[in-house]
């Protein structure tokens, strides 16, 4: 399902954090991420439960979530940068690094989401970003391994095992 190459590594696009400064993507090299468009207003906002499961299971074994907010789908992410991260900590504990919010879709789509909307998920799916919560899964090798609808759930057994074969994965 690779569709990128080790030179089109989304881990190589810039992007800010959430609270300002680089996000610094370049130092996950070497792990596997689960970047996921993520909304506090909307009917799956309740996967940042997951989300952080996942970070808290996985994040010594080499693997961090990455969650980037999104304003596209009806306005579900208006907050400012302060009220996303309190509402992110405040409500679900999450401790896994936030993104500057970005467009996925459109015109304006952030570089990042450049380099994964043309990764089919197991469905066959390529294409704009159809919710808040799509998932792509990044492997070691800084290749996209796998990509998620925004109703499959966090902890559900595929991303489960995605996320294990990409931690055991090779380093490229």
């Amino acid at each position: 399902m690779t569709t990128t190459d080790r030179n089109d590594s989304p881990l190589d696009v810039e992007i800010e954090a959430l609270q300002g400064g680089s996000a610094q993507l370049s130092r996950f090299s070497g792990q596997a991420v689960l970047i996921v468009n993520v909304a506090s207003k909307c009917g799956l906002t309740p996967q940042y439960s997951g989300l952080e499961k996942l970070q808290e299971r996985y994040a010594e074994q080499g693997f961090t979530v990455l969650g980037v907010p999104c304003n596209q789908f009806l306005g579900q992410e208006p907050g400012s940068a302060e009220e996303i991260a309190e509402f992110c900590s405040a409500t679900y504990g999450v401790t896994f690094p936030l993104t500057e919010k970005v467009e996925v879709n459109g015109a304006a789509r952030h570089p990042l989401y450049e380099r994964l909307v043309g990764v089919a998920d197991a469905e066959g799916y390529t294409g704009d970003i159809r919710w808040n919560f799509e998932k792509f899964l990044i492997g070691r090798d800084g290749t996209v391994v796998a990509r998620f609808s925004p109703q499959t759930e966090p902890e559900s057994a595929e991303v489960v095992a995605a996320i294990e074969r990409a931690i055991e994965g090779p380093l490229g």
